[in-house]
């Protein structure tokens, strides 16, 4: 088995978690598998995996080195790609991520557009409410909130949010509505996170920070949940714009203290493939970033 052939098996046994299932997945027989990741530790002169009869765990030199086989064989595939001409068609497995509610309100129906017009291309969705690293999770294409740090990945901003704090009219019509967050702490508070009985939300006032800190009757983690139980009427809550659009459109929910938001959040969409990008990637972006940029919520 040659060295590209070898750095496949390894990083499938890392991804897989195991020779068997790696096997499986490569339709190779499990000796075929375990002599290959052997042989390159052999090559190596390095532990790559740590084996017991259970369990198959990666060290600390076998991860370095499955990031770099995966860089290694991305290149080797974008290469063959554009000798091929496989630019010209777009095919293969997609892998995507966003936010939970986001990936559901938002990337679904570009999803189920971009495959109904791509026959040949599968799609995988991690729709998670933290950071998923491209790299080591083998995502293409990635949905993100928030102020992007420094990286290599490219990145096309589609929209921006905000964090609002909203309330059922009914709510408001028994209790008032607040004219300053500091008179939030005679509300009824639905806050979106996890155990403290506290909460520390910020507003903005005059272009300086305003912290508040409140007692939330309900803390829970998910945002349906938050939603709910503010469009039942029993408090306010703070989520971001998009995630109470529908409520807010239908009037069962209405924004308070608008003149305290926070700046805005943008939305970026996030590749790790650059100019090299497959049309299976380059195709989804392009319909990602048109419909998003049009969506009334984002904007």
């Amino acid at each position: 088995m040659d060295r590209l052939q070898a750095m496949t098996v390894f990083v499938t046994v890392v991804d897989e978690g195991g020779f068997a299932s790696a096997a499986r997945k490569l339709d190779l027989s499990p000796p075929v598998v375990t002599r290959a990741v052997a042989e390159l530790e052999e090559r190596l002169g390095l532990r790559l995996l740590t084996r017991t009869t259970r369990v198959v765990r990666v060290t600390e030199a076998g991860a370095r080195f499955a990031e770099d086989c995966r860089r290694i064989l991305a290149d080797l595939q974008a290469a063959e790609d554009a000798a091929s001409g496989t630019h010209a068609a777009a095919r293969g497995t997609l892998v995507l991520t966003a936010p939970v509610l986001f990936g559901h309100l938002y990337v679904m129906p570009v999803l189920v557009d971009y495959l109904t017009r791509c026959p040949e291309v599968d799609a995988q969705c991690l729709f998670v409410d933290r950071i998923v690293n491209l790299d080591e999770e083998g995502v293409d294409v990635a949905v993100r909130i928030g102020e992007l740090p420094d990286s290599s990945l490219q990145a096309v901003k589609v929209g921006t949010v905000r964090q609002v704090l909203v309330a059922s009219p009914a709510y408001l019509q028994a209790h008032g509505r607040p004219d300053h967050p500091s008179d939030l702490s005679r509300h009824t508070l639905v806050a979106r996170g996890g155990a403290p009985v506290e909460v520390d939300w910020q507003f903005q006032e005059d272009g300086k920070p305003l912290h508040q800190r409140l007692r939330a009757r309900i803390r829970t983690s998910s945002n349906d949940s938050a939603i709910a139980a503010a469009v039942a009427g029993f408090g306010m809550t703070r989520l971001l714009s998009y995630q109470v659009a529908d409520a807010l459109r239908q009037g069962t929910l209405e924004t308070v203290l608008e003149p305290f938001e926070t700046p805005a959040l943008p939305i970026h969409v996030v590749h790790r493939e650059g100019r090299r990008a497959t049309q299976k990637v380059r195709g989804f972006i392009d319909l990602a970033v048109q419909a998003l940029r049009a969506h009334p919520a984002l904007r």
